[in-house]
Parts: structure tokens; sequence; C-alpha cells
């Protein structure tokens, strides 16, 4: 589990503040494909929310536990049946070409490197 200083996590708990849940937990539990979501997601976002549907307090927060030991993941917050996760994504400050989303080859993030900036006209 990675463990965050306050300042990190306020920085995360506002930024959070106005993304929606993208898992939801239910009666179910933790399943093995749920966790899979999880990973997908914080892969793609970095800082997620999870909405827990009819599950006790005292449950809630072996999952965070449990999904954290799991993921290898930090929890900002949990308030309510809401749970903000983070995991730093290593692959997502690799500038990505304009076209197919592909990472940049190093001979083309020098010349973009090089070129100059063009300003939007307004």
């Amino acid at each position: 589990m990675i463990e965050l200083t306050q300042i990190q996590r306020r920085q995360l708990r506002a930024a959070a503040h106005h993304l929606h849940p993208v898992v939801s937990i239910a009666d179910n539990g933790l399943s093995e494909a749920v966790v899979k979501e999880i990973s997908r997601a914080l892969a793609a976002h970095e800082l997620i929310k999870v909405k827990l549907y009819g599950i006790e307090r005292d449950q809630r927060d072996a999952m965070l536990g449990e999904i954290c030991a799991a993921l290898d993941c930090a929890p900002v917050q949990h308030i309510g049946n809401v749970l903000v996760l983070w995991k730093e994504n290593p692959d997502k400050d690799a500038p990505k070409a304009r076209t197919g989303g592909k990472p940049l080859t190093k001979k083309q993030a020098a010349a973009a490197a090089e070129r100059p900036r063009r300003l939007k006209r307004i």
C-alpha cells in the first residue's frame, strides 16, 4: 500500500471532488472481476471513486484495506459509501502521438520538442 503525505492527500481529494464513481460494489462483495476492473480504471485514470452499495461500515474499512493491499494503491478518502483510490501510472507521462494514441519514438519526441508551438487564434 502506498503512503501519502497530508498535502498529497489534500490535493488528491480536491481533484477527486468532481469525479463520478467508475466502479460499483454491491452485495456480492469484492470478487476477482471487480478487482480487475478497479485495476483497469486505476491504470486509465490514476484517481478513481468506487461506490459501495449495501455494505456495512466495518466491512467498508476492511474492503478498502483489502483493495489497497491487492492493487498496491493508496487510499485517499473513505467517506460514506464512496472510496477514493489513487495509483500512479508511470506510462501516463509518456508523450502520445496525435493518431492512434501510440507513444512517440525518441526521434519524433525530439523533433516535437524543437518545433515552435503554434498559438491558436481566437
